[in-house]
């Protein structure tokens, strides 16, 4: 099964950018749809963004549309989110997760997940 490891979480000042990447082992990367998702303090974990297999395909949801890019490289085995604009509530911990079922916004498609990166967001 495919492993997920997160990097490039930190810390930002409002109205600054964070580019996060996902790098994944095992498995065949280009089998999966990729997704980033993010859960803050006492809140369920949401979805963000997925990207299908061929890269040609994504979703994005209402929060972050026009301010997140999810990309990926499948050469690299690695999916990014580019974030811009960040506002004080997108700080959360970041997941990126793997589904083999194509592009669903649904967690229940995602069996496989990174343990997270970081993001906090200050004024």
């Amino acid at each position: 099964q495919v492993q997920l490891v997160e990097s490039g979480g930190g810390l930002v000042q409002a109205g600054g950018s964070l580019r996060l990447s996902c790098a994944a082992s095992r498995g065949t990367f280009s089998r999966y749809a990729m997704g980033w998702f993010r859960q803050a303090p006492g809140k369920e974990r949401e979805l963000l963004a997925v990207i299908s297999v061929s890269g040609t395909g994504t979703y994005y949801a209402d929060s972050v549309k026009g301010r997140f890019t999810i990309s990926r490289d499948n050469a690299k085995n690695t999916v990014d989110l580019q974030m811009d604009s960040l506002k004080i509530e997108d700080t959360a911990v970041y997941y990126c997760g793997a589904s083999s079922t194509g592009i669903r916004t649904s967690l229940d498609y995602y069996p496989y997940w990174g343990q997270g990166t970081q993001v906090t967001v200050s004024s």
